[in-house]
């Protein structure tokens, strides 16, 4: 189904390297099997200390592989088990990692590969990256978990400038709004973030692992907290009838014009429609 997502070891520190040739690193279905996979068999290593996110030649994520898109996208049952299995399963299992997660963000971090570095703890980014989810130049929203997860990580401003407007934004914005740890020179991201790795390896396991389930628990309360509201507007909308999806109908819009609209405008390179 195209790309891969690889696993290297070094001492206590995992590689986890997302590689798509052609296609800067989006992520296929297959990946995203793949990275879940990664992430439940990861944390049994009780030798593992930190693991290293990357993207292949110097991307980190650029989004889904929309090429695949057509083939299931349109039908509400497919495109929930889409998003409510692979694509979650994938982020829950990095969430609920309780080993140290660093990302080394270069090029492209945008969509997917937002939502995946905003698994990560520690978020180091090359000067000359770019981030967003401009997905609604492609006629769909961003699933409620997934977009509970983005808010919380770059904050509500961004994330709604991001979704609403398609706005892409420079390390020097991520890192002010609090989403980098640091921004450094292209050349020295992948020294840095190697360095970053060793540091946390040479300090005590058992401590960050516990540290990761205390954060893990206050990150989930403020998630469920997001993802409860959403569920009462949708529920409210239900009730007034004033035509807003509720949350339990997230995915209805699977076979909307718009949705195809968007989707085609992508592959066949011109403007949407709407």
């Amino acid at each position: 189904m195209g790309g891969s997502v690889s696993v290297a070891h070094d001492g206590a520190v995992a590689w986890v390297t997302l590689d798509h040739p052609g296609k800067f690193n989006a992520m296929s279905r297959s990946m995203w099997v793949a990275l879940r996979s990664a992430f439940v068999a990861l944390p049994s290593d009780a030798s593992l200390r930190c693991i290293v996110v990357r993207g292949q030649d110097g991307n980190f994520c650029a989004g889904g592989d929309i090429a695949q898109y057509p083939a299931f996208r349109f039908d509400a049952a497919q495109l929930r088990n889409f998003h409510e299995t692979e694509v979650w399963g994938a982020l829950q299992a990095m969430l609920d990692c309780d080993v140290p997660i660093v990302a080394q963000l270069e090029g492209n971090c945008m969509g997917a590969g937002l939502e995946i570095a905003s698994c990560c703890d520690l978020r180091i980014a090359s000067a000359s990256a770019r981030f967003g989810a401009p997905i609604a130049r492609l006629g769909f929203p961003m699933a409620p978990r997934e977009a509970a997860l983005v808010a919380g990580a770059v904050g509500s401003s961004t994330a709604r400038a991001m979704l609403l407007a398609a706005e892409v934004f420079d390390a020097a914005h991520m890192q002010a709004c609090g989403f980098l740890t640091r921004t450094v020179p292209s050349v020295q991201t992948a020294v840095t973030c190697a360095e970053a790795a060793q540091r946390i390896a040479a300090l005590a396991p058992q401590a960050a692992r516990r540290n990761k389930q205390t954060l893990r628990e206050i990150s989930a309360r403020n998630t469920d907290l997001a993802l409860v509201s959403i569920a009462s507007t949708a529920i409210k909308s239900r009730a007034s009838g004033d035509g807003r999806a509720a949350a339990s109908d997230a995915y209805a819009y699977a076979d909307s014009a718009e949705h195809r609209e968007g989707i085609a405008a992508f592959l066949e390179k011109r403007p949407p429609q709407f």
